[in-house]
């Protein structure tokens, strides 16, 4: 088990402010164990659910209000997209017991697919947004091993390649035959696993959805609600596009990245860094990954960061916005970065206050007086924005 220090202080500092906080990322990914760590560093009394046993559903099912109104301290609430309909009995209690009810509840989903939450719960409620483990949660040495077998805790801490990548096959199945059913999307399991292997060839790509809806015969629309059900479920990334007000014609359509770089690589059957050093996808994979851990690092929403890209070719990987302020960060898998074209036509373009090429090498060094160059293996140390 690895404590979770950054997450557990930044919820204890919302508890702070908000009565109600919604711990959201993948099945698997921690949350059950980040709860639970947090539940042993309180003083008051904690009382748990887990939506996903029918005991504490049935407990849940006639009379939540009178229930969870018995209760003072903290509850946990697991699996909370079984039950959305609980979210206006929370609101009735927290309004009713200032201060001495806190709710601590998990979910699969993002909080698009929990509407209700932001509609009966807006100014009670925040999210936090759980992750695979960060760079800073894991030996210094240990980021090779990070980007093959993903952030999921039992696959990162597997005995073997072998053992993490079995992990994520199971997890895989149950997610198809599970998760996404109950999201809204009843397919067969070899329709969705042949959906998300595109989106794992579609990886570090712009999204292209007339391409895919044609190899499946359906409407691009129909493809696109796949696409939102995947994302809602927290295993995709749809990075949105700067658009700025120059006359270049520009890229307006999301690019596409898994979130995880353990899933992507067991989608391609890629079970190891010889595999992975000679496969198609080594590019893409090493950006998708250093992207995840530029948001995680920086803590990051998903209003903040963008990517920038114009017909003619010209790109910024990932923009930062902090504030009325831009910054690029260029990803690339070499140990000689440099200042190219698209880096210049960034800075000119978009009035980016810097660039930030993250590269392979062991090194860290400015380049000009608006771009640097950062290794991938000082990143927690040298990238600060």
């Amino acid at each position: 088990m690895i404590y979770r220090r950054r997450h557990i202080d930044a919820i204890k500092a919302k508890f702070h402010v908000f009565p109600i906080i919604a711990i959201l990322g993948p099945r698997q990914i921690g949350k059950t164990t980040l709860a639970t760590q947090i539940g042993a560093s309180e003083v008051g009394a904690i009382h748990t659910f887990d939506l996903e046993s029918d005991r504490d559903l049935n407990r849940l099912s006639d009379d939540p209000e009178f229930v969870l109104g018995t209760l003072s301290g903290l509850v946990i609430i697991d699996e909370i997209q079984r039950r959305p309909d609980l979210f206006p009995t929370l609101r009735v209690l927290v309004d009713r017991n200032p201060g001495s009810l806190r709710f601590l509840v998990l979910g699969s989903a993002s909080p698009g697919l929990l509407q209700q939450s932001s509609e009966t719960l807006a100014g009670r409620i925040t999210y936090h947004y759980l992750n695979g483990l960060g760079l800073d949660e894991i030996d210094a040495d240990a980021g090779n091993r990070r980007w093959l077998r993903g952030g999921f805790p039992t696959a990162y801490l597997a005995r073997t390649n072998s053992d993490s990548f079995l992990w994520l096959e199971s997890f895989i199945q149950t997610f198809l035959n599970r998760d996404v059913p109950s999201l809204g999307l009843q397919l067969p399991e070899t329709t969705l696993r042949r959906f998300w292997t595109m989106l794992a060839h579609s990886h570090g790509n712009v999204w292209n959805a007339s391409a895919i809806a044609r190899s499946f015969g359906l409407t691009d629309m129909t493809i696109r609600r796949y696409l939102d059900v995947f994302s809602g479920a927290l295993v995709i990334r749809q990075l949105q596009p700067w658009v700025a007000n120059i006359k270049k014609r520009q890229v307006k359509s999301p690019k596409i990245y898994f979130r995880d770089s353990g899933l992507l690589h067991a989608l391609l059957g890629i079970n190891g860094l010889e595999v992975l050093y000679s496969h198609p996808v080594l590019g893409a994979s090493w950006e998708g990954f250093l992207i995840d851990s530029v948001i995680d690092n920086l803590e990051l929403s998903e209003h903040e960061v963008f990517f920038w890209g114009t017909h003619t070719g010209g790109e910024i990987d990932l923009i930062v916005q902090r504030g009325t302020t831009l910054v690029g960060i260029e990803i690339k898998r070499s140990t000689l970065p440099k200042v190219t074209r698209s880096i210049h036509n960034g800075i000119e373009d978009l009035g980016l206050a810097e660039v930030v090429i993250i590269h392979a090498g062991e090194d860290s060094f400015q380049l000009s007086r608006k771009v640097r160059a950062v290794s991938a293996y000082s990143l927690l140390t040298e990238l600060a924005i």
